[in-house]
């Protein structure tokens, strides 16, 4: 199926990383395996209970800039994030037909805008594993405006940097809380994806227009 989106209307797309190009999966397992397995190693606990201290860990600070920041949970856990990221890199995968997507913006002449809440050393290890930098016009960090997509001061904050007319602008977001703010900003075209993570089953659709796959926002014009 595809999404009837009104291209001639649409100069600048804003896209998501985690989840949105990028499967969710790697993430997922990270947080959800990997990092509690080596918390537990380093603190003698069971792995049972690191998971639990993780997880209350992670709640408490969920939406906000330290929730993203590697840098934060290196102190925090005293363990080197990055180091441990790096142990599975391999599971770094860009969703089916993301590639064919850019190609297309890039066609029509789109200015192609990565907008992520990654941590910049995230940022740098997911680009260098699936070699997507190239496609994007500008890419540019949470961490760089000291603010998360989740707060509404960080569109306003965005769009000096990167000027764009919010009602001639797509974003395609998996977060639902992110969307919210970037509609009560004015940006008139929002998607979300209904399969960040390939190894969980699609979402319900919500009030937002959604996707599992970028095919379905095929052809670009």
């Amino acid at each position: 199926m595809t999404l009837q989106l009104p291209w001639t209307q649409i100069k600048t797309v804003l896209l998501d990383m985690d989840g949105t190009l990028l499967d969710l999966r790697f993430d997922n397992h990270f947080w959800r395996e990997l990092a509690p397995l080596r918390y537990a190693e380093r603190h003698g606990l069971t792995l049972a209970e690191a998971q639990v201290a993780l997880k209350t860990r992670t709640e408490a600070i969920e939406g906000t800039l330290n929730w993203y920041c590697l840098d934060y949970w290196s102190r925090e856990l005293a363990l080197d994030i990055m180091v441990i990221k790096r142990e599975i890199a391999h599971l770094i995968a860009v969703h089916p037909h993301v590639l064919s997507f850019l190609k297309a913006l890039g066609s029509a002449g789109k200015r192609i805008v990565l907008v992520t809440n990654a941590h910049p050393h995230s940022l740098a290890l997911k680009m260098e594993q699936t070699r997507l930098a190239g496609y994007f016009d500008a890419m540019i960090c949470a961490h760089d405006l000291g603010l998360v997509k989740e707060q509404p001061e960080f569109w306003p904050r965005l769009q000096k940097i990167e000027p764009f007319d919010p009602a001639m602008t797509l974003l395609v977001d998996d977060n639902p809380a992110i969307l919210y703010t970037a509609r009560a900003y004015g940006i008139a075209h929002l998607v979300t994806v209904l399969q960040p993570d390939s190894g969980d089953p699609p979402r319900l659709p919500g009030e937002f227009p959604a996707i599992q796959y970028f095919s379905e926002l095929l052809p670009v014009s």
